[in-house]
């Protein structure tokens, strides 16, 4: 495993990190497995483990938790994450002082910890000032709770608002963003990798594999494979992902991956790692050997050529979308 600055920051990340947004704890097999596959990533390396409040409504704090207190607490890097609502209440969501001290404290109460590593506004929240929000977390920053913070999934407009406001207000510093890309979704080419470049502000991508298109197991005119994503997940983003085009893409890519003899994944990781602006890839792996799989996207260089293909394959071209 090799890792990466934060950014310009001194913190060192895995490349390949583990995300807990798909983690099944439905059972206590299933949650052996997912405990299994946190050991596993401990010993591939891995020392980037990544949560939110709203995955499994703080289950899955509770369960990572449990699983990080039988490591030393410097052996990793955790993070999550604020917005979605908790509660019915009308302050249970979003980015205002009171909910984001009081979100705070439960997620470090469910997750064991004195203070998280990384702490992210998940969303952007258009009910409170961004100048409240920073100030909160610049605050959390200061007594300790936090010890880097950033967002996840905000605007190039939303994200430099946020530095002005850091900069003008002599706050600590935004370290961090956590957006979507992948070789299907590279809208954070066009504005935010600069922004970030230009700021010292680490990234950690998440759905890099596009909700599993990009590992290969779907396929043009076949059937949706048995007890796959497409098959439960609830908001059904990989199913809108199937499109023709898209399949088309990853039949063209699949040769490639053969000719470097690793699987579609690992190619798909390694292509995200070829820019220097990306400080981690967070993976998600219902088992240890899908984990084992992805860790060997770390260090792997794509050759010049097989890079200049999957241009033309991808055969991208900027466009603006909805963030968030």
């Amino acid at each position: 495993m090799k890792y990466r600055n934060l950014g310009k920051w001194g913190l060192k990340v895995s490349e390949v990190a583990l995300g807990s947004w798909v983690t099944q704890l439905n059972g206590a097999e299933a949650e052996a497995k997912a405990k299994e596959t946190v050991n596993a990533a401990f010993d591939l390396g891995v020392n980037f483990f990544d949560c939110a409040d709203a995955y499994s409504g703080g289950e899955a704090e509770r369960f990572l938790g449990r699983c990080l207190r039988e490591h030393p607490r410097n052996s990793y890097v955790v993070s999550t994450k604020v917005f979605f609502p908790m509660g019915p209440g009308a302050n249970d969501w979003g980015l205002s002082r009171k909910h984001i001290i009081e979100q705070l404290d439960k997620s470090l109460k469910n997750l064991g910890l004195d203070y998280v590593d990384l702490y992210f506004c998940h969303r952007f929240d258009p009910t409170t000032p961004i100048e409240e929000t920073m100030q909160t977390l610049s605050d959390m920053v200061a007594q300790g709770k936090i010890l880097y913070y950033g967002v996840s999934e905000w605007s190039p407009v939303q994200i430099n608002e946020a530095l002005h406001v850091v900069k003008e207000n002599g706050l600590r510093p935004l370290s961090v963003i956590q957006p979507q890309y992948n070789m299907v979704d590279r809208y954070i080419e066009d504005e935010i990798m600069g922004i970030c470049d230009k700021n010292g502000v680490g990234i950690t991508t998440f759905s890099p594999l596009a909700q599993g298109l990009l590992t290969g197991k779907y396929r043009k005119g076949a059937p949706i494979p048995e007890g796959s994503r497409a098959t439960w997940q609830a908001d059904r983003q990989i199913n809108n992902l199937l499109t023709d085009d898209n399949l088309d893409k990853v039949d063209r890519l699949l040769p490639l991956a053969k000719e470097l003899n690793v699987p579609l994944s690992v190619l798909a990781l390694a292509w995200i790692l070829r820019r220097k602006e990306i400080s981690s890839v967070i993976t998600g792996a219902s088992r240890a050997e899908q984990l084992k799989a992805n860790v060997a996207a770390s260090g792997l260089t794509i050759p010049q050529d097989i890079l200049d293909e999957i241009e033309r394959i991808l055969d991208y071209h900027p466009f603006v979308r909805r963030v968030g």
